[in-house]
Formats: structure tokens, sequence, C-alpha cells
């Protein structure tokens, strides 16, 4: 078992981690495979009980949480849903860095277009070319009312689609949509299933595929950039995963201009380190970012500055409903420390600070999962956790169904103004355009 300390991926990007050998997820379980099940429910729990950072479980009964599980899984029908009650008891304790990653399924699958809150509405935002989606006439801008009879909220939008992209993947969804018109629709999406190479042959040309999908990953996570003028540089974090040494290359561009719009929308968060990165060039003194506080400590977290190499420009943080953990906390101290202009959407408010646990079980054959556990909750300087609450921005920003089934980008237009560079909406949609993974 190895752990790795982070503000932790949300748990949909956390599911290519993991491989394991091709088990029947939805046939009629083994004996073998509940064993399995139950053996996996042991590990995850134990660590729970070793690592959590309340040792009081915000009041659940945490044993009886693992027993009632244990009682599920020994009358589940199928794998999946065995490995859902493992995810259902870690989901009791209601944290947002705390949940199951369950073995990966033998295939890559997707369902070929993306929800978004927006405000209190969900939409379409995304629809791949080609998909069955796009077939379906599904298309950004469409309300979304329900999904497979799921009403998505704020509050489940992000359990509907770990229940169904990472739990139980489904061959289709079911979709109740409304137009930007008005006109309510139903639509019965199949997903794209590709199967995947089970062993790999890492000798000769075997490699070749393997490296492909890491520069793929790699390319996808890059930080992008934009430079209007000598005024005005967006930069795009998709992730807070990158190296030191590209962000000072990155700010040493940004300094030669008046401001700096930073994007973190769709940012799920990433490594304390990198946290640790950005902040030290983006303010000019020494910064406390939040008290840490864990099972038996309280640590303030305080960041140096860099240096010479630090953004002393105007700026503005962009975030969205997907903006998350390491994201909200760079938008929050933006704002505590008045250092810049937070616009957007109201944050996702999943922030807290975990391990991830990866486990194997199995001889011969071998099953790999995993868990985020969290050991440590984050205070910021006014006393007050982000976890469930989120960042509220300066201003709210909001794109209107019209906008997304166009293409542009109303946020990031705005933005620019309010730093005095005229950009229009359609030029910002075409700025920093989605780039799909490969399939």
């Amino acid at each position: 078992m190895c752990a790795k300390k982070a503000f932790v991926y949300a748990a949909i990007a956390l599911a290519g981690l993991l491989t394991t050998a091709g088990w029947s997820q939805q046939q009629q379980i083994s004996g073998r495979e509940r064993g399995q099940v139950l053996d996996m429910l042991h590990d995850v729990a134990d660590d729970v009980r070793k690592h959590y950072y309340d040792p009081k479980f915000h009041g659940v009964d945490w044993d009886a949480q693992v027993k009632e599980a244990k009682q599920k899984i020994d009358k589940a029908e199928t794998m999946n849903l065995a490995l859902a009650e493992i995810a259902a008891a870690l989901d009791t304790l209601h944290d947002s860095h705390t949940f199951f990653v369950p073995p990966q399924r033998p295939y890559r699958h997707d369902y070929g277009w993306q929800p978004q809150m927006i405000g209190d509405r969900c939409y379409v935002v995304r629809v791949r070319p080609n998909s069955d989606a796009d077939a379906k006439d599904v298309r950004p801008g469409d309300e979304v009312l329900a999904i497979n009879g799921y009403t998505p909220i704020r509050d489940n939008l992000w359990k509907i689609q770990y229940m169904f992209n990472i739990l139980r993947p489904q061959p289709g969804l079911h979709l109740n949509l409304r137009d930007p018109r008005g006109g309510e629709s139903q639509a019965d999406v199949a997903a794209k299933i590709t199967e995947l190479v089970h062993v790999r042959d890492l000798t000769g040309n075997g490699i070749w595929p393997l490296l492909r999908e890491i520069e793929n990953e790699e390319h996808l996570m890059r930080i992008r950039y934009a430079e209007v003028g000598d005024d005005l540089m967006v930069l795009k974090f998709p992730t807070f995963f990158f190296p030191e040494s590209g962000l000072d290359d990155i700010i040493g561009k940004a300094r030669k201009h008046k401001a700096l719009i930073l994007d973190l929308r769709g940012n799920p968060g990433g490594s304390v380190d990198t946290l640790g990165y950005l902040i030290g060039h983006i303010f000019e003194n020494n910064v406390k970012v939040a008290d840490r506080v864990g099972r038996d400590t309280k640590k303030p977290e305080v960041v140096k500055v860099i240096g010479h190499n630090h953004f002393s420009g105007k700026l503005v943080v962009l975030v969205d409903s997907q903006s998350a953990s390491a994201a909200e906390i760079f938008a929050r101290l933006v704002q505590i420390e008045k250092r810049g202009v937070v616009l957007g959407d109201q944050t996702s408010g999943h922030v807290m600070e975990a391990k991830e646990y990866s486990y194997q079980i199995g001889i011969g054959t071998v099953v790999f999962f995993g868990a985020s556990i969290t050991d440590a909750d984050l205070i910021m300087s006014d006393g007050k956790s982000l976890e469930h609450t989120g960042v509220t921005p300066d201003e709210t920003v909001l794109p209107t169904a019209a906008d997304l089934a166009n293409e542009r980008d109303p946020v990031l237009a705005h933005a620019a103004e309010t730093l005095g560079v005229q950009l229009t909406p359609e030029q910002a949609g075409k700025m920093l355009p989605y780039e799909w993974p490969q399939q």
C-alpha cells in the first residue's frame, strides 16, 4: 500500500489511475468475487479508522456502517452492486475527499457529452463530435432535467457522475432535456465502449501505445495561455499538477503584461506543492494559506514568495461549479488577501486535504483498487472552511444557454473588459477551446 499527500482530484478524474484484470461487472457475482469485495471493504475501512482526520467521524457510527455494508455485500447480485456498497459506506461521512476508487473496468467508457451546473441549473456544456449524443441531437445549451430519472442539482450531480462513470457504468443514459427555446425532449444516448489491453507487451513495438496514452494525458493537463497584445495574458490551468520549472517560464511571460486572467474553471485541484508554486509566483509577500487541522494537530500552512520572478500586475481569477479543492483555496486566498478579483460561478465546495491509498488483492490474477481518505480540514484565515460552501465570486457572471449553444464565453470577455481590454464573447470562446481526450 502507498499513500500520497495531495489536494486530491475529484473522484471522476481518479478512475483511470488504477488497472485490473477484466471482471464481469454486470453478471451474477461469484463467491470468489464476493470474498474479494469483502476484503476491499476491510482494507479501506481499516485505513479510515486509522487515518480519518476526525476520530469521531462527525458522529457517524463507523463500525455500524461497515457492518451494514458487509451484510449488503453478502446479498448483492452483481459485482457493481457489491462495489457500490463500499462507496455508500464512505459516503455516510459526507466528505468530498473520502471516497472509494473501484477496480478499473477492462474497457474505456465515454458517453460523448458532459453536464455542468451553471447557477442552479444543469446544462449540456459539450458534445463530442460524431458521438451517439451528437447523432441524437443532444446539443450544448440543452438544460438537463433528468439523467436516468435522477434530477441533477448542485448537491448530487457529482454523485450521479460518480455512479454512472465509476461505480456502475451504463451502456447508455436516458436524458430528459429542454432546449434553449423551451422545447422538451428525451434522448437515449449510447456510450462508446472501447476494450482495453489487459496485458501489455512493453518490449519492441508494444510500448508505443502506452507512451502515446501518457503523452495524450500530459498534453491535456498542460498549462495553456493566450496573449492579447501587451496588456493581457490569459492562463488556463486544467489541474494543479505541473512542475515548478514550467510555471517559472509561464510567469516570466506573464510579467511582460499589465494584467493576468487565471482561468481555473473546470480545475478539480491537485497537489499541495503545485498550489504552493502558484501562490509563490502571484503574491508579493509570504502568505498564510490556511490552518491544517488534522486528527491530533493544527499547523499553519505558509507559502514563501518566489522572489523576483513573481507576477505583480492586475489579477482576475475565473471559477465555476467544477472548480474544486486547490482551485478553490487559491481563489479564496486571492479574495482574503485582496490580491485580485474572482469572477464566475459558485465553486463546488470540495475542499479538504487527503491521501490516496492504493491496494491490491489476489495471487496470480491481481486486482488493484484504491481510496482517498481525508486527513485534514483546511481553515482559511477568516476562520472558515470551504468544505460544502465553496467560494462565492466577487461578481457572478454566467453563460446563458444561448452562449453555450453558440460557443461564446461571456465570462472571459467580461473579465477582460474589467481589465480594460476589449474581447467579444465570440473571440473569448475561440481563445482556449476545450480539447477532447483521444479515444
